[in-house]
């Protein structure tokens, strides 16, 4: 028989209702034995007591219930983001709040590259903190014009390449007409680059394959490492290729019994027919191991509300902006909702605006009808500026939402002052209106879009305050019991996983967040200054000190 440990600590926070707060849990192997007091854990027989965490609080391993692995591969290119954010060593790098500053930044990494036509990337920028100034090919062409470059915008939708990317992509030429390339008066593109589709012939010519990623064994172990240091032990990748070269990457990184993190990786929905990502997703899922679960979809309906691309219903942008893109079409997604349900695959949707939230809606009724699905749980990702109506429909249709509350922090003021004005800033990521309508929710950092950690991102839901300090939203707040929930049971249950994670009880994994302070005394103003000494994944302890 597996030997059982039993660890004490100063608290556990088990979100089990039952039993909300323990002193000492059993484990056996990978899985929860029993949680309570010693005495009653005591009768389960022989055990040996390990007081690692006799001075701790333990809580369950947090879930990420919307990241991207990049998080670990992009800090091997040049940081442009406008925040100080700290690294998977645990280095704080400070934020470039100037275009002139993004621009030395790159002019330093071409310095050190010796091949004049080796490729720049850089990943973060944020032109919306620098008065929306539009960044052009001729800005990039004053680091280099032999070298490819290319910097990602924070938000992920949005590219901005130099002339020679351009060139080499296929897109300096006259007469090109779609939305997501804009042209300056020459009739050649600007260099700015908008949605996923516009960016895939430029971007693995600057040094961003997407497809590649998959397989990128440094990146999968960075990420490992930021989610120990945040006390993350399940995590999303919300946009995977899954290749079969990345999968059986990342099949050897996450069968690595060092490797600390279960990942969740969902297969986009791009590039291909709703047809074959379904028949992949069904295929994938049997390819599932115990830290890799494959076998979700995730599509995409539009794009981002600070790039402008985001899709959105009357009365539109704030300042008077076009409305955003549409990244798949209604009957296309119709066709994904249909085949999925009847395969029994998860798909999650990416909406930040209204009016996308309300496509989404009007297609998955139709297709519940035709194919009804009792538990389907597909999950609205970001949902941004969902109204109560749209709220109630979701609940309706069985549907789940992720919000992107550290959204408010770090954009907030732009939305009230820019995108969307006032009055629909104040309702955006709508916690406390998903509880109330019975809407199952979690939140999420989007990861790298703004850093891992859920703790961030619960004090965030719970304060809504912008980056100036304002509070935003009194309304949706939420308190610190719903924003725990959300990160730990509400996110599991988005990815069909609460039966194994997201509380401390009996035969549930071993997944545990070790933190120094205590969540629950802390005080909601204080969440995000919550320390975490390290996490325990399948009954394996990992602690940040030593990453």
């Amino acid at each position: 028989m597996t030997d059982t440990i039993i660890y004490a600590a100063r608290k556990i926070i088990t979100m089990n209702p039952s039993r909300p707060v323990a002193s000492h849990v059993a484990v056996r192997g990978d899985r929860i034995l029993a949680v309570g007091d010693l005495a009653e854990l005591d009768t389960w027989g022989d055990y040996k007591l390990d007081e690692t965490f006799a001075d701790k609080i333990l809580m369950p391993g947090l879930v990420e219930g919307h990241a991207h692995k990049s998080e670990g591969t992009f800090w091997r290119n040049v940081y442009c983001g406008y925040f100080d954010r700290a690294d998977p060593d645990g280095k704080v790098w400070e934020g470039a709040t100037t275009i002139e500053t993004v621009l030395d930044r790159l002019k330093e990494a071409d310095a050190q590259l010796d091949d004049p036509e080796a490729p720049l990337f850089g990943w973060s920028l944020d032109p919306i903190y620098m008065d929306n100034t539009r960044v052009t090919r001729a800005d990039l062409d004053t680091v280099s014009t032999t070298r490819p470059i290319g910097v990602l915008h924070a938000s992920g939708h949005i590219m901005n390449a130099n002339t020679r990317a351009l060139e080499l992509g296929g897109y300096l030429k006259t007469g090109i007409n779609h939305p997501g390339i804009p042209l300056g008066t020459d009739g050649l593109p600007t260099g700015e680059l908008f949605s996923p589709e516009v960016m895939t012939p430029v971007a693995a010519l600057v040094g961003f394959d997407r497809a590649k990623a998959d397989g990128d064994e440094k990146g999968l172990w960075d990420f490992g490492r930021l989610c120990v240091r945040t006390g993350v032990t399940t995590v999303t990748d919300l946009a995977a290729r899954l290749e079969p070269d990345g999968v059986e990457a990342m099949l050897k990184v996450t069968g690595d019994n060092r490797y600390p993190t279960c990942v969740v990786p969902l297969k986009a929905f791009m590039g291909a027919t709703a047809a074959e990502t379904v028949d992949r997703a069904v295929e994938l899922k049997g390819m599932s191991s115990d830290r890799l679960r494959l076998g979700k979809i995730k599509a995409f309906a539009d794009g981002s509300i600070q790039g402008f691309s985001a899709r959105m219903r009357w009365p539109g942008y704030h300042n008077g902006a076009p409305n955003g893109l549409w990244y798949t079409a209604p009957e296309q997604l119709a066709e994904l909702y249909r085949l999925a349900l009847a395969a029994s695959v998860q798909v999650h949707t990416h909406t930040n605006g209204d009016e996308a939230t309300e496509m989404v809606l009007d297609t998955l009724g139709p297709a519940l009808m035709e194919v009804p699905s009792p538990d389907h749980r597909f999950t609205l990702q970001h949902c941004q500026l969902a109204d109560a109506a749209q709220f109630r429909r979701m609940n309706k249709l069985g549907m789940c939402v992720n919000l992107f509350a550290n959204h408010h922090f770090y954009w907030g003021d732009e939305h009230y002052r820019l995108t969307v004005g006032p009055e629909r800033a104040l309702r955006m990521n709508a916690c406390r209106t998903a509880l109330d309508t019975g809407v199952p929710m979690s939140i999420h950092s989007d990861a790298p879009i703004t850093p891992l950690g859920p703790l961030f991102t619960a004090w965030c839901a719970v304060n809504r305050i912008t980056a100036s300090g304002r509070t935003q939203g009194e309304y949706e707040k939420i308190n610190v019991a719903e924003a725990l929930y959300a990160i730990t049971i509400g996110a599991a249950y988005t990815l069909h996983m609460d039966d194994e994670v997201g509380s401390i009880e009996v035969g549930k994994k071993a997944d545990f967040a070790v933190l120094e302070d205590d969540p629950t005394e802390i005080g909601g103003e204080n969440l995000k200054d919550i320390r975490v000494w390290g996490t325990v994944q399948g009954g394996r302890i990992f602690c940040a000190a030593d990453l």
